[in-house]
């Protein structure tokens, strides 16, 4: 199912204990409109608020005033519970998302069905194959191994299996949180090339955070750099093709570049 969204985020603003020693403005009236279909790749250093523009987005807090608007709905006083019914989000940890307890196919009839419109327990042989076609795409061999507990596979296999349950009822939005940071290189560049090859395969409107710059400007089709809560960059077309690492590090002061070469992996 393609989806004919967008999202715009207007004016939001979220700080932390305010009035307080420890008073952080964590998104500083960010502002930013995403077309359907988008693959936007996020970076900046710790602290740049990635992690916070998320969590605004997802519902994990209610931002201080601005508006979220997800297909024509403002969604920033909704529940996250509720969110989640239109937003997948991928986190860096391997051991979230899914039920360790539950099988392969269990996991993921339960993510089908959040939003289909029958009860887990009357899925049927049809649903299952499904489930073993999509598992098959992933070319991890994981189709033969469908009533495998989740808690058994390796990290890699585990975030496969958690991407496809984001994905597989069609949410209106992805946020992919560092998804592939705890995995092994190798591991990774295959999650991120599933990755890619199912949001494309679907046209979901994605958003990824990666402290890989040479990554973030080669995924989607736009890229932009967080300081601070605010974007302080955004690219794409030409722009983004022919911008380097060396550019980009131009958009930084002296005292931020230092703290952006010494952070994780970003270079790399």
């Amino acid at each position: 199912m393609v989806w004919n969204n967008m999202l715009d985020l207007i004016n939001v603003t979220k700080t932390f204990n305010p009035g307080t020693v420890n008073e952080k403005k964590a998104l500083n009236s960010v502002n930013l409109h995403l077309d359907p279909g988008d693959f936007v790749t996020i970076i900046g250093s710790n602290g740049a608020g990635k992690s916070t523009l998320f969590n605004a987005i997802g519902g994990a807090f209610y931002i201080d005033k601005g508006a979220i608007i997800l297909d024509a709905n403002n969604i920033a006083a909704d529940p996250d519970y509720k969110r989640a019914l239109d937003i997948g989000r991928l986190m860096q940890d391997p051991m979230k998302g899914t039920a360790p307890s539950m099988t392969i196919e269990e996991n993921l009839a339960l993510a089908y069905t959040r939003k289909a419109k029958k009860s887990f327990f009357a899925l049927n042989k049809r649903d299952s194959w499904h489930f073993r076609e999509l598992l098959s795409s992933l070319d991890l061999g994981l189709e033969y191994r469908m009533k495998t507990k989740v808690g058994t596979l390796s990290g890699g296999q585990r975030q496969a299996v958690t991407l496809l349950m984001c994905t597989i009822a069609s949410p209106k939005l992805l946020l992919l949180d560092e998804h592939t940071a705890a995995l092994d290189p190798a591991t990774a560049q295959k999650i991120l090339k599933i990755t890619t090859e199912i949001v494309a395969e679907s046209k979901i409107t994605t958003m990824m955070i990666t402290h890989d710059i040479k990554s973030a400007l080669s995924t989607g089709n736009r890229t932009i750099m967080m300081d601070e809560g605010e974007i302080i960059l955004d690219i794409k077309g030409d722009e983004r093709s022919n911008m380097t690492v060396e550019e980009l590090l131009t958009y930084y002061s002296k005292e931020r570049k230092k703290e952006l070469m010494d952070d994780r992996i970003l270079l790399s």
